[in-house]
């Protein structure tokens, strides 16, 4: 329960986080409000694959570290079962859930993430259904301008329309029509009707000493011609959108320039190291869940937190620089994995094997000075009770 329960909070927080700035950018394009759900659910598989470690290690963390405060780990360690054998089942949850990441970040994850840039590019060209923002003139067909006051029964009926269309002769048509509602032809898919009811057209024929025509309708229809909109690009025109085999093609073909094998190849050490690191995490989660003796402090748990983000952080940073060529790929990811493998393995052998050993023992007593400090500081002094003055 804890790990479902921390990766649904982690998935759940990137999501929320995203889908206010998915929200800003959809209402300034003018879309419907049900591709932002599309758009969260594309992004589901890359935030999965940073959820997925952290509720791995937190759920691992959690349960040892209620273990240990109930004074259950003692008595287990007493009877002969050392973390080795506690630590079998959590290595099968943790092989189980690194074979559903590796399907996640050489499979899912890149499909997803081009089926977003999809949409998004979609949005912006108005195949999804772009509205015009009403009271603001819209550009349509670069010889039309379009201006409608209100919108009702969700934009089927407008009202206080104005428009303006030019051709190439200079001639100009100044529109203004009570109302008017947008109809669909059969014939011509990039075309549509603007039927406009009860208004004025005011014709400017272009020359210097004529005057300009006034006619009043009573229904009008105006031809609208949208514009094409081109096919989006073939999924691959970053990295990230290859799939593993793409990636071991691309990233050691003679056929391919240099700065294409590396960001491949990046791409792919990336992914793989990011995928490996979570056979360190139970090591890393023991070493961190065992709080003092006669202490449950839940420091433990805040530092699994920072150092996991940290490490990834730092394999983003070690994947853009191996991209441009600057180092190794081998270097830029395989060496901060293997400082922070030996650092967990380090705290992992200070608390299963070195007696009354704390993998952050300085930390969590510069933590308990402060803490106690901070309740002197901020705690309510207790008034003793008052004695009455003698007569």
């Amino acid at each position: 329960m804890p790990m479902g329960a921390v990766f649904a909070i982690a998935a759940t927080l990137l999501l929320v986080d995203k889908m206010r700035r998915l929200f800003d950018f959809v209402a300034v394009e003018g879309g419907p409000v049900a591709v932002v759900f599309k758009m969260l659910g594309a992004l589901v598989p890359e935030y999965a694959s940073l959820a997925i470690p952290l509720g791995l290690l937190l759920g691992i963390l959690l349960a040892f570290r209620k273990l240990a405060t109930t004074s259950e780990l003692d008595v287990l360690r007493a009877v002969g079962l050392g973390y080795g054998r506690l630590l079998r089942v959590p290595y099968f949850i943790t092989l189980i859930l690194m074979a559903i990441n590796v399907a996640l970040v050489f499979y899912v994850q890149p499909v997803s993430r081009y089926y977003y840039e999809q949409m998004e590019y979609e949005l912006r060209s108005g195949a999804l259904g772009a509205s015009i923002k009403v009271g603001e003139f819209t550009t349509l067909a670069d010889r039309m301008a379009l201006r409608i006051e209100q919108s009702e029964d969700d934009g089927r009926r407008l009202k206080g329309i104005f428009a303006r269309v030019a051709n190439e002769k200079g001639q100009v048509l100044s529109i203004s029509a009570r109302e008017g509602n947008f109809l669909a032809t059969a014939d011509s898919p990039d075309t549509i009707i603007l039927r406009l009811t009860d208004g004025t057209i005011v014709q400017d024929t272009g020359g210097e000493k004529q005057t300009p025509r006034v006619l009043s309708f009573t229904r009008h229809d105006l031809p609208i011609d949208l514009p094409r909109i081109e096919e989006f690009r073939d999924r691959g025109d970053a990295e990230r959108e290859y799939i593993l085999p793409e990636l071991l093609r691309i990233g050691w073909s003679s056929e391919q320039s240099q700065e294409k094998r590396a960001a491949s190849q990046a791409s792919f050490n990336y992914r793989l190291v990011e995928v490996v690191m979570m056979i360190m995490l139970p090591l890393l989660a023991v070493a961190l869940a065992i709080p003092p003796k006669r202490s449950t402090s839940a420091l433990g748990v805040f530092v699994s937190v920072i150092l996991v983000v940290a490490y990834h952080k730092v394999n983003q940073y070690g994947e853009d620089i191996a991209a441009l060529g600057r180092v190794d790929p081998i270097v830029a990811l395989w060496g901060p994995f293997l400082i922070f493998a030996a650092l967990i393995l380090w705290m992992y052998w200070r608390v299963a094997f070195v007696p009354g050993g704390q993998a952050i023992g300085a930390l969590e007593s510069w933590f308990a000075k402060l803490s106690k400090r901070l309740r002197k500081l901020f705690g309510r002094k207790k008034r003793g009770p008052q004695l009455a003055p003698a007569d």
